[in-house]
């Protein structure tokens, strides 16, 4: 299970990076995942709070090298998450332990700014916030 999760959420972290990256190129670029006007994923993933989880900007500045979109923090996550699922031992199990909770939180944080925040519905992020809780 913890593999086909892990490749779900390296798809779905690809995907943000890729419509984030096209809507960047092109201001008239409408993803799949865009519906509607309050159902666009472009619209949350080139938002602020779709890099750094929207708290790295308001500290560190827009381009802080800590500022990285979601995605590819995400896309991180699952390939680290595949990795250490292979592995045996305490470490990986209290590292697995550590970066999953930190990933539920970092959804939880991120939903509510999307429903409150945002007032979006975000397929993508609702899938990969399914993902990982």
């Amino acid at each position: 299970l913890r593999a086909v999760l892990c490749v779900a959420g390296a798809a779905l972290s690809v995907y943000a990076l890729h419509v984030e990256h096209e809507a960047a190129r092109d201001p008239s670029y409408r993803a799949a995942c865009d519906l509607g006007p309050s159902v666009s994923c472009t619209r949350v993933f080139s938002s602020r709070w779709g890099r750094g989880l929207g708290l790295v900007e308001p500290v560190l500045g827009r381009d802080s090298a800590l500022n990285v979109p979601n995605g590819a923090v995400g896309l991180l996550f699952y390939l680290l998450q595949g990795i250490l699922g292979a592995w045996r031992g305490r470490a990986a199990a209290v590292t697995l332990l550590g970066t999953s909770v930190a990933s539920a939180l970092a959804s939880l944080w991120l939903g509510g700014v999307l429903i409150f925040g945002l007032r979006d519905l975000c397929l993508v992020c609702i899938s990969t916030y399914g993902v990982n809780l």
